[in-house]
């Protein structure tokens, strides 16, 4: 825990922090470095150095709640789908998609995941959007992917 972490830490009146300087000052090293340096060899006005931490301090806030919005959508979909039967490898899919899948979805990419054939594959996503877990992108052919619901 950075010292930051621990000022804003004793701050909070809630003991629960969602957000963490640390790592977002850690992702913005480069540019860490650069203010502080710029603060120190100059005539010692910490306002730029100030600018930049509220900024990062926003920016760690902001990710603390995408990711938390995202948690309760991933949570609110298993709710809504908690009485349909899905297999392991649709499951394990499906929460790869909730946890930021990079890039689209295609069969291929499903086949290669779960290490099964194509054809298992397209089976598996197809029961998915017949249970309207699923949704193809409306891409065809070759493009065909694949979408959580909206």
């Amino acid at each position: 825990m950075s010292l930051a972490d621990m000022l804003l830490a004793r701050l909070d009146e809630d003991s629960a922090r969602y957000y963490s300087m640390s790592a977002e000052i850690n992702r913005n090293k480069k540019a860490y470095y650069e203010v502080l340096e710029r603060t120190q060899k100059g005539d010692l006005d910490i306002t730029e150095w100030m600018l930049w931490f509220f900024g990062c301090l926003e920016n760690a806030i902001v990710r603390a709640s995408g990711i938390i919005g995202r948690t309760l959508q991933k949570a609110a979909y298993w709710d809504e789908f908690r009485d349909v039967e899905i297999n392991e490898r649709q499951r394990k899919v499906v929460n790869r998609l909730w946890d930021g899948f990079e890039g689209k979805l295609t069969s291929s990419k499903w086949a290669k995941i779960c290490s099964c054939s194509q054809d298992t594959a397209l089976r598996d996503i197809n029961d998915l959007i017949a249970k309207g877990m699923l949704r193809n992108s409306g891409e065809g052919g070759r493009s065909a992917n694949y979408l959580l619901p909206e």
